[in-house]
């Protein structure tokens, strides 16, 4: 059968996924027979068909390199105790390329990013730097790492992770230029809480992130009553817009991250109105 890979992966052929399958059910010391017996329970306790697999399709699943659907691939890994994710990527998926394949195609509008980060692992991070560093000045720490290695996830639970939504910047939208560039990830909290007043500067003016019947909006704002006030940055020449708060439009927190690339390669086209 044809191999599935994602780039600079080994390229695992669906042949082989069937083997590993079935592999697992030896492990067990289950029978064709039994696996069906227990299919049947899942796909009664979903009352969907589709989690059900019969002797036949097991056979084809197993020796014939046969893709299972979705809900069998479920199936097997429920009744096998493997994890899901895992027997995904013996099929050549995996979870940790869905931002970036989502990239391959851009998306104009802003909008929210709802991928789990299930599945990622542990992230690599510096672990110790040379300790004649000074971290006071700015600093090139590719030159001063002396040791990589796995930074465990639970490390990062003084950051309430469970309070952070992620948004992309649409790569035409130029609202918030230069503070916020298209296509940037953001990374926005839970607070929906307005402050009009009180910053020094416009880096230092709270920038929000809204939802409203068209879409997503990201910028500064002002609230007067019921009257929401979204400014973009005086740079873009966008008119402010008015809604209705909260009838027409809905704080879903505040900027409080932002990421974006410095490669020439992967920056936005400039806008025709700078390039004169």
């Amino acid at each position: 059968m044809a191999g599935v890979s994602a780039p600079g992966k080994i390229t695992i052929t669906t042949d082989e996924a069937g083997q590993r399958l079935r592999k697992a059910r030896e492990r067990l010391g289950l029978k064709f027979r039994e696996v069906e017996v227990a299919s049947q329970k899942i796909a009664d306790s979903h009352s969907n068909e589709e989690y059900s697999i019969g002797l036949s399709r097991l056979s084809e699943i197993e020796n014939k390199g046969v893709v299972p659907s979705v809900y069998r691939l479920y199936t097997l890994s429920t009744i096998y105790r493997i994890d899901f994710l895992e027997v995904l990527s013996w099929y050549g998926i995996s979870l940790a390329d869905q931002f970036r394949d989502a990239q391959l195609h851009e998306l104009q509008n802003t909008h929210q990013v709802h991928f789990s980060t299930a599945g990622l692992g542990d992230p690599q991070a510096p672990l110790s730097l040379d300790p004649g560093v000074d971290l006071t000045k700015t600093t090139f720490l590719s030159r001063v790492i002396t040791r990589w290695g796995t930074l465990p996830l639970h490390l990062l639970k003084s950051i309430d992770t469970k309070k952070r939504r992620y948004a992309l910047m649409g790569s035409e939208d130029w609202s918030m230029y230069p503070i916020l560039q298209p296509g940037s990830l953001l990374v926005i909290n839970d607070s929906n809480r307005v402050v009009n007043s009180g910053w020094t500067d416009e880096w230092d003016r709270p920038i929000y992130f809204f939802e409203h019947r068209d879409g997503h909006i990201c910028g500064w704002c002002h609230l007067d009553r019921d009257r929401l006030v979204v400014l973009s940055h005086p740079s873009s020449a966008e008119p402010p817009r008015i809604f209705l708060y909260p009838k027409e439009i809905e704080i879903l927190g505040q900027v409080v991250g932002v990421a974006f690339s410095l490669d020439a390669s992967h920056r936005r086209r400039v806008r025709p109105s700078d390039a004169g």
